[in-house]
């Protein structure tokens, strides 16, 4: 930085001397009680220059000591201005650095999910080429091409939770019927399995996406199905109180462990059971949370290990997401279900 620029900066402070030296100056010229002597005029003059030039002078050293510092933990600001400039930059970096961590972290899972993904979808894709080389069973390879679709649909599903606001229509939606279909669904798991589907619900409309709805629930479903043994019970149910809808699926599975519960809806957490018992990507929970979330519904789980596992969506009648949204949510083409 050079030093006539400097002087441009520091313009007001010259300018305040001037005035300052000017306004002491005629209080003596008007003074009709003291004599006006030119050569003590200018030997102040030259001093009040002398002055003020060394005062630049070390202005200007200071000002580029602290621009080579400016990056340093230690630096010192010449002015509130440049304190506040500071501040802001410091302010800035923090939230850069808290972008740049977020950013990081979600590439890491995004890679730690595709990953699993991977893995998980390479079980059924082996056990289609095993039945190739032997007798198909139908009831089989539909359970299998079931899985792989299941797979799909999770990874897409993912891929659309950044852009969730760009592909949802709320509507009413029966959770009577889509409980029914949902279960429908998963019948030849359900037979498969040898386990009961008891379906106790009642014509309940909730505001709600239906695409994104049955996804949660299929993912709830799924999940029981996953961890009940044979000749179990799922069931499904919907209530209704003064606050709330909800719509619940139990099971009497294996259970939850108690220090597992708390992390179920976590990003990846596969848990005892998901290391146990089978492979698990840790996602399915997590992506059920997370779309209901965005619909304004919640989820809520209660287990306890070897008894059973609760699972409720909790729609609530005091947060209308429809009404806030309505003539606002992007419309999908007819058959983009």
């Amino acid at each position: 930085m050079s030093f006539w620029r400097f002087l441009k900066y520091e313009l007001p402070y010259i300018g305040l001397v001037a005035a300052c030296f000017i306004v002491a100056s005629l209080v003596y010229l008007t003074d009709p009680t003291m004599d006006w002597h030119w050569s003590t005029f200018l030997y102040a003059l030259a001093l009040l220059a002398f002055v003020a030039g060394a005062f630049f002078v070390y202005r200007y050293f200071k000002s580029l000591s602290a621009i080579r510092r400016i990056d340093s933990d230690d630096a010192e600001p010449l002015s509130l201005e440049s304190a506040a400039y500071l501040e802001a930059m410091e302010l800035m970096r923090k939230a850069h650095i808290h972008t740049l961590n977020e950013a990081r972290f979600k590439q890491r899972e995004h890679h730690d999910f595709i990953i699993s993904w991977f893995h998980e979808i390479k079980t059924p894709i082996s056990v289609l080429r095993l039945m190739q080389q032997t007798s198909v069973d139908k009831d089989s390879l539909a359970e299998e091409l079931e899985k792989i679709e299941h797979y799909v649909d999770q990874a897409l599903y993912y891929g659309k939770l950044d852009s969730f606001n760009q592909d949802y229509e709320l509507h009413g939606c029966d959770l009577d019927a889509l409980a029914k279909r949902a279960v429908k669904e998963h019948a030849r798991t359900f037979i498969a399995k040898k386990l009961k589907a008891e379906v106790d619900t009642k014509p309940l409309t909730v505001q709600s996406d239906s695409k994104w709805l049955r996804f949660i629930v299929n993912q709830l479903i799924t999940n029981s199905l996953k961890y009940t043994e044979p000749g179990g019970k799922i069931t499904i149910e919907t209530r209704e109180s003064a606050k709330e809808k909800l719509l619940i699926v139990r099971d009497n599975g294996i259970g939850i462990e108690s220090k597992d519960l708390p992390r179920v809806f976590n990003r990846g957490f596969t848990g005892t059971n998901g290391r146990t018992h089978m492979k698990s990507t840790g996602m399915g929970l997590y992506l059920a949370q997370q779309l209901a979330n965005k619909l304004g519904h919640y989820l809520t789980c209660s287990s306890i290990a070897g008894e059973y596992t609760e699972f409720v969506i909790h729609f609530p009648k005091h947060h209308d997401l429809y009404a806030a949204t309505v003539g606002r949510a992007p419309k999908r083409e007819e058959g983009s279900d």
